[in-house]
């Protein structure tokens, strides 16, 4: 009987090679992990990896602001909320309470003269952008525990919107598509080189993680041409260098994103995560289309396990499981990161249930 170390395991499912049982991987709520603690599930100093048997563990250890010693200034703050403006001369308001996405008051860079005057030129390969201990420290521990290990951290899309947001980037895209260019050219060439910095000192992961949330319900944030003509170049760029170092891309986006995978596997894209149901993403449509090409990791609705009914999580892995499992490319994960609604019982039932299907 084939048994494989989590590290060999998640190599040979980015390869789509036989492996003993599909991967299991998530991404949870730091209060989850907090509160299971709390009730008693999780014993204390054990992570939620070891506890559940996850096989990948990764390491985010990239400073991409713009300007790095641009001490971030609270504007106004509440108890639920605070509003700051960052080195990228954003304003932005997140809830202290929970983790969520920050909303976009206001932005320093609206279109391309400011992007020239106050990004452009902050954007230097220097090595304090780099956490070089982190990286180290990471990659050990997932050597010791024989885990997968990847690099993460955000690619193009993700490093625009930070400086520009989600309207004027957009709104570039159609109305100065060179601009745009431009910023996901800069961004790429920095990417490569800090990746080039870091794995020349501190040596390659197993694999690369890269953040491009794209799309949002039942649409993409761009159409599959805008793709191609102005964020694909920059994706194939940094896609290339990972590939010359052996080395595998998983791309993170949530959102309806299909109408653009053809693009990004064209650009290389090695495993399509998270594969959001509730925003039109259906995974076993992705297999039938590109399960040859690519490896898939989520697709399983985080609805259910928020709503902690066994029955609909019981039924949509036995449902999902057989099929995805089918030619070796297959991780289990929600789609979508775990919160606090979700009960313990309830997701260890997800892992456990899910295992037994996705065993060989």
């Amino acid at each position: 009987m084939l048994t494989l170390t989590s590290q060999e395991r998640i190599h040979n499912i980015l390869h789509r090679q036989p492996v003993d049982r599909i991967g299991v991987y998530e991404h949870f709520w730091g209060a989850t992990h907090q509160k299971w603690q709390q009730q008693g599930h999780i014993a204390p100093g054990e992570d939620l990896t070891k506890h559940f048997g996850l096989d990948i563990h990764s390491c985010w250890c990239f400073s991409m602001v713009a300007d790095q010693d641009f001490q971030p200034e609270v504007l106004e703050e509440t108890d639920e909320t605070v509003l700051t403006r960052d080195g990228n001369g954003a304003v932005l308001r997140r809830h202290k309470l929970h983790d969520s996405t920050p909303e976009h008051v206001d932005f320093a860079v609206k279109s391309r003269p400011k992007w020239e005057e106050l990004i452009k030129p902050r954007l230097t390969p220097e090595r304090r952008r780099v956490n070089f201990e982190a990286y180290r420290n990471a990659k050990q521990h997932a050597a010791d525990r024989k885990l997968f290990f990847c690099w993460a951290g955000v690619n193009v899309f993700e490093l625009m919107h930070p400086v520009c947001g989600h309207e004027y980037m957009l709104m570039g895209m159609a109305e100065d598509p060179d601009w745009v260019k431009d910023m996901t050219a800069t961004y790429a060439k920095l990417t490569v080189n800090l990746l080039e910095m870091l794995f020349a000192e501190e040596g390659k992961p197993d694999g690369i993680w890269f953040y491009e949330d794209m799309g949002f319900k039942h649409r993409p944030f761009m159409s599959p041409a805008m793709y191609r003509e102005i964020v694909q170049p920059a994706h194939q760029r940094t896609f290339d260098y990972c590939h010359s170092l052996g080395l595998k891309i998983i791309v993170h986006s949530c959102g309806f994103v299909e109408p653009l995978v053809p693009g990004l596997v064209e650009a290389g894209m090695d495993c399509l995560q998270v594969i959001e149901v509730k925003a039109g993403m259906d995974p076993l449509r992705i297999k039938r289309n590109f399960g040859d090409r690519l490896s898939l990791c989520g697709g399983m609705d985080a609805r259910n396990l928020v709503a902690n009914n066994l029955d609909a999580v019981r039924a949509e892995l036995a449902e999902k499981i057989p099929a995805l499992k089918d030619g070796y490319g297959y991780i289990l994960h929600s789609d979508h990161s775990i919160p606090t609604t979700t009960d313990y019982e309830t997701y260890r039932f997800f892992v456990d249930e899910g295992l037994r299907l996705g065993t060989y």
